[in-house]
């Protein structure tokens, strides 16, 4: 445990050094917020497929209880359950297109996570950072629970709890708990709790703050205690649910699964839940009573409860959905959080767009309509009014909207065209649109993988720390 102990040390200091200029000291939120001793409780695991390159390199790492697919290398790094996925990693001879530039792509992509801390985090996609294309970097980081890095190389940064940096490449940043950032380069910052941010430079420019007195019921986080609220509870609650999956080695499906959609076999599917074809059910999703129409998605640590997605529906990761119906093609982005009651149902009208890091939790019936742009914390109709827009209304703006706590600047035409592209390629991606020939994605690609399992040292100096693994075909 000596080993494992210093190495914490090691990844604790080299990310302050790197924040030394926010002042910043990351050792009270970090030091006990995973006893080391968890570390040697749960294995690590990786699946191989004939779709996704084999090449995995493990140095000096603790993996407890995390996942790996495709081109991975981690060295010096401490992970806890997090699920690294390099299945949409860029490959030599791709060409990269980036503004008026097409870059050639001379060697397979990989994602190198080296010196960093990741609790409960997911790894996503591809590196969109045009200067370093064949290597989607994690350096001298640490994320607590529930933050994703979604194709964004990162370098000498904190993520708070449920925090998400998306398509950003960032340097030197804190990201507070439950923001959200999507903004092309970003150094140096410390972005506070509950920031909304999507910016694509010199097109538009979307700002939104959670009033923090709300966003603490939910979640909040600090020094020298781990993360509390109702979003932590929410998963606690569910979690023994998750210990007979990772415990039990044949498990019996309890749903039929239709031979082209994919559910996958670290997730969580209780009884009255419906499959339909070219859906997508990734790792860690549980779903209770939930019906999935054609193309739908839950990805990654997903919750859906008692609601009805009727298809072509986009969950991203972290995103929780309890007694709603919701209608065709609808995006919800990550970590948000939509409840209604069983007397109090949650609508949502086709092809709305749900901003990552929303709150609606609603004690009364609440009906959005189709089409809107919704954020923010909602709690009621008087709160969905300030926080939403018709889609057709923000293609109109051309120069600025500020409407409660939303500071929005540019094109709104731009930001419904990237935002509904976007949307489209998560589909396509997913494998929503195969017509049993072409457009196979994710749902027929990940429906056979071989699950293999690594363990790391019992006991001794080196307790908990993994052997140096190379995995390679």
């Amino acid at each position: 445990m000596k080993e494992l102990e210093k190495l914490l040390d090691r990844i604790i200091q080299r990310i302050n050094i790197n924040l030394r200029e926010l002042d910043y000291d990351i050792a009270p939120f970090i030091k006990n917020l995973v006893p080391l001793n968890r570390m040697v409780k749960f294995y690590a695991f990786y699946g191989i497929t004939p779709n996704h390159p084999l090449d995995l390199v493990f140095r000096h790492s603790s993996l407890a209880g995390s996942y790996f697919l495709g081109k991975i290398r981690t060295r010096n790094s401490i992970l806890y359950k997090s699920d690294i996925r390099g299945d949409e990693l860029k490959q030599q001879g791709d060409v990269f297109r980036y503004q008026k530039f097409e870059i050639p792509i001379t060697r397979d992509e990989g994602i190198d996570i080296e010196d960093s801390f990741l609790i409960k985090t997911l790894v996503h996609n591809f590196s969109h950072d045009p200067e370093t294309l064949e290597k989607f970097f994690i350096r001298d980081t640490v994320t607590a629970q529930g933050a994703n890095i979604h194709g964004s190389p990162s370098d000498g940064c904190f993520l708070g709890p449920l925090a998400t940096v998306d398509l950003t490449t960032m340097r030197d940043c804190v990201i507070g708990t439950y923001s959200y950032v999507q903004a092309g380069e970003i150094g140096h910052l410390n972005i506070g709790p509950g920031t909304i941010w999507v910016r694509s430079p010199g097109v538009f420019n979307f700002l939104y703050h959670h009033p923090l007195d709300k966003l603490d019921h939910y979640i909040n986080f600090h020094a020298s205690r781990p993360p509390q609220g109702l979003f932590i509870d929410f998963v606690e609650d569910r979690e023994e649910a998750f210990q007979r999956v990772f415990d039990v080695v044949n498990l019996d499906t309890p749903v039929t699964v239709p031979p082209n959609a994919s559910l996958d076999r670290y997730a969580v599917i209780k009884p009255k839940t419906r499959i339909s074809e070219n859906v997508l059910i990734s790792q860690r999703a549980y779903l209770q009573n939930a019906w999935m129409g054609k193309g739908a998605n839950a990805q990654e640590d997903c919750y859906i409860i008692n609601s009805r997605l009727e298809g072509f529906n986009v969950t991203a990761h972290g995103a929780k959905i309890i007694e709603a119906d919701m209608g065709k093609n609808i995006f919800v982005g990550f970590n948000s959080f939509l409840r209604g009651r069983a007397d109090s149902r949650l609508t949502i009208g086709e092809e709305s767009i749900v901003m990552p890091h929303t709150i609606i939790d609603i004690k009364k019936p609440l009906t959005i309509p189709a089409g809107q742009l919704v954020w923010g914390t909602i709690t009621n109709k008087q709160e969905l009014e300030a926080n939403s827009i018709a889609l057709k209304d923000l293609s109109k703006i051309d120069d600025g909207l500020i409407k409660g706590n939303l500071s929005f600047e540019g094109s709104g035409a731009g930001f419904v065209t990237a935002f509904r592209d976007r949307i489209h390629h998560i589909l396509e991606a997913n494998g929503a649109f195969f017509d049993g020939k072409k457009n196979r994605g994710h749902a027929q690609k990940n429906q056979n993988i071989s699950f293999n399992t690594i363990q790391p040292y019992p006991d001794g100096e080196l307790q908990g720390l993994y052997p140096a693994i190379v995995i390679q075909p």
